[in-house]
Order: C-alpha cells, then sequence, then structure tokens
C-alpha cells in the first residue's frame, strides 16, 4: 500500500479542517505522508543526551560524553531495550529515499555516489550525475561538537513528497561523512522544515522543501501526528480533524533562531498544582527527549521514588519498576499531558532506566522533543507570521 494519500476535491478538503488561522488555497495540494518502520535499535539515553548537545553545538559535558561512550555498543539488548526508527520516503531525481523528518534544522542533505564506496553501504543512494544540476560554487557542511560531520555539493534536482513535487530544489549530496552518521543504515538522509536561516549551504543558503512548496499547498502548514511505539504521518497543507479532539491552541513562533521556537507557561507534576513558569522552548521532531528547566525536572523526579541523577549514565534514572506520573506543560491556555509511560526511555543498567525527561542545564532553551511531540497533535504553521498549534490526540 502506498504511504501517500492525497486529498484532491476542496470540499472533501474542507470537511477535514480544523479552526486554523490560515485559508484555504483552491487548487492546491493537501497530502498524507505515512512514516515507515525502519530496522530496529537499541536505545541508549546518554547518547540521546550527547546528540542533541552536539545538533545544537553546545558543548558535550564530560559525564554525559563518557556515559556515552561507555553505553555504546557494549550492553546486551534485550528486545524492550528496541525500538523502531520511523522515517518517511522522499524521491529525489527518480530515486527513492528514507529521510528523518527534522523540524529542528534546516538541510536537505542525503547520501550520495560521490562518497567513497566504502561509506556507501546499505544505503539508498542518490545519483546526482542522473538528474541533478550542480549549482556551481554552493556547498554544504554540517558540524557538531561529538565529532560528527557530513559535507558535500549542492545540486538542483526534482524532489517530490507525497502529493508535492518542487521542480527546483536545493539538494545537499554528501561528498564525506562521519562514521557516526554512516552508522545509522536505515536513514538514507535528512529533510529540514525548520526556517531558511540555519541552512548550512553556502556562500548562499538555500530554501527548504516546505518554504518552496508553500505555493503549492492548500494551506502553508503541516502537521505532525507521530505515535509511540508506532508509525505516525505528517499531513501537509490540510488539518485532519479526526486526529485530534477538541480545540487547536495556536500561540506565536520566534524565527529569530531559525526554530520553531515558543514559550510555554508552566508546569504540573502528576495530579500536582500547575506552577507558572515563563519556558522558551522549541519543537524539534529530531531530539529523541524532552529537555526542561533544572527546577522543573527535580521537581518531576522528585516524585519518582528512587529517582537519582547519576553520575555514571548522565542523567536522571530510576527503578524500572517505579510508576510514572503524567507531567503537564502549559502552552497559552492549553495543558498538553504526557503520560508517564512516555517517559520511561530505556533501560540504563541493571535495574534501573533512563527518564525521557532531562535538564536543559548548558544548552540554553527548553526542547520538546519526541518524548513529548509523540504524545501530542501538532500543527506547524508557516504563514506570514508563523504560528505553532497544539492539541489532544484523537488516539
Amino acid at each position: 500500500m502506498s504511504c501517500i494519500r492525497a486529498l484532491g476535491a476542496a470540499s472533501a478538503l474542507i470537511s477535514l479542517i480544523s479552526a486554523v488561522p490560515v485559508e484555504l488555497k483552491k487548487g492546491g495540494a493537501a497530502f498524507r505522508l505515512d512514516q515507515t518502520v525502519q530496522k530496529p535499535f537499541i536505545l541508549s539515553g546518554p547518547s540521546a543526551l550527547a546528540k542533541t548537545y552536539a545538533k545544537y553545538g553546545k558543548a558535550v559535558p564530560a559525564v554525559i560524553a563518557a556515559a556515552a561512550a561507555n553505553n555504546d555498543g557494549t550492553v546486551t539488548a534485550s528486545p524492550e531495550e528496541y525500538d523502531a526508527e520511523y522515517l518517511c520516503p522522499v524521491t529525489i531525481g527518480g530515486t527513492t529515499l528514507n529521510l528523518d523528518f527534522d523540524t529542528g534544522s534546516s538541510d536537505l542533505w542525503v547520501f550520495s555516489t560521490e562518497l567513497p564506496t566504502n561509506e556507501q553501504s546499505g544505503h539508498t543512494l542518490y545519483n546526482p550525475s542522473t538528474s541533478g544540476k550542480l549549482d556551481s560554487g554552493e556547498t554544504w557542511s554540517i558540524s557538531y561538537g561529538d565529532g560528527s560531520s557530513a559535507s558535500g555539493n549542492v545540486y538542483i534536482d526534482k524532489v517530490v513528497v507525497g502529493g508535492t513535487t518542487v521542480t527546483s530544489q536545493a539538494v545537499e549530496a554528501a561528498e564525506t561523512i562521519s562514521a557516526e552518521f554512516q552508522s545509522d543504515a536505515a536513514s538514507d538522509g535528512l529533510l529540514g522544515l525548520a526556517f531558511d536561516s540555519i541552512n548550512t549551504a553556502s556562500p548562499n543558503q538555500v530554501a527548504t522543501f516546505f518554504e518552496n512548496a508553500i505555493p503549492t499547498l492548500a494551506s502553508p502548514l503541516f502537521t505532525a501526528n507521530l505515535k509511540k511505539g508506532n508509525p505516525g504521518n505528517y499531513n501537509f497543507g490540510y488539518i485532519d480533524s479526526s486526529e485530534h479532539t477538541g480545540s487547536i491552541t495556536y500561540v506565536p513562533v520566534n524565527t529569530a533562531n531559525g526554530f520553531w521556537e515558543f514559550t510555554g507557561n508552566g508546569y504540573a507534576v502528576g495530579s500536582g498544582t500547575f506552577v507558572s513558569s515563563s519556558i522558551d522552548a522549541i519543537a524539534d521532531t529530531g531530539t529523541t527527549l524532552l529537555y526542561l528547566p533544572a527546577a522543573a525536572v527535580k521537581a518531576y523526579y522528585a516524585k519518582v521514588s528512587g529517582a537519582t541523577n547519576s553520575a555514571s549514565q548522565g542523567g536522571y534514572i530510576f527503578p524500572c519498576s517505579a510508576t510514572l506520573p503524567s507531567i503537564t506543560l502549559g502552552i497559552g491556555s492549553y495543558r498538553a499531558v504526557v503520560p508517564g509511560t512516555y517517559i520511561n526511555y530505556a533501560p540504563a543498567t541493571g535495574s534501573q532506566c533512563f527518564g525521557g525527561i532531562q535538564s536543559n542545564a548548558g544548552i540554553g532553551f527548553s526542547i520538546y522533543g519526541d518524548i513529548f511531540l509523540k504524545s501530542q497533535f501538532v500543527v506547524f504553521n508557516g504563514a506570514s507570521t508563523p504560528e505553532i498549534g497544539f492539541a489532544a490526540k484523537s488516539t
């Protein structure tokens, strides 16, 4: 079965639209893109922490770096220590690759035939010589604090995502890539959905796929309906009212840093009192954990019997048998509830498990990653005044 579901007739489309502060464009594209299940992988809390610091250009604290080094590839995993990787199919110049959709970055980069042969294994490769046009003088390069990196040339080619085609999209073809990226054999690259200002192409930044696709969409937005333990979906150009309950609460997006950045207004642990607090946060589908201010994290784990901030693991751990409370995060008038079961991220050591909520210390802002996003229905509205919307999931 195709993972793409296009919505053609305007009358059918309108029935799927929730209250949203944008107008439909007659004849514009609207489609659903389902994630596909890739191979299982071992969950590692310390590695997830280290990758987040590295992604945002922050120094990885020594205790986290050491914990990640000790955790990678040294543990014999039982089945519950595995999860699946969920990717989306994207066709570039006639070749379909499985890409990570990342609202925390703005590059469309892929494994390519320009890589050395020993770095190509296990991936579907983009071959720019068959359809791409070299964007002369343009290169790209990403380099993270954990030593992972990739770089190469920029090509112009046709990119198809679901029901939308961008005929002249900048595609960043990898020419060199570090072992950290090579090790993820399921993913053939990344499609960034943040704002153009953090694109790494040089000397001239290039537009994201979403930015280029907006004129063709029925509405200038996409939604994320991610799920715990199952493939989710992204919808482009429309809001499917069957995927959420109640109204959608929208808050302004601050695009100054290039992210889907917004301000939350507090938190509550379990059935406890709501604590009003300004939380500068970004919504990032490319980050695994939920990072909050230290005070909120401390308050949360104070309600978890046996929880400790472990130096050996680089973050909070707790007995795997513990019953975890939910956490409620305030966004405008909306109260987003993350169930406690979502917060047990992974086995850590022995009978201890690693927490899906960790401190944002050293990062500079909170990150509402997949632990949070899989519990919510989220609208990324890329109108002239961007907004982000949240609602409870239908299922």
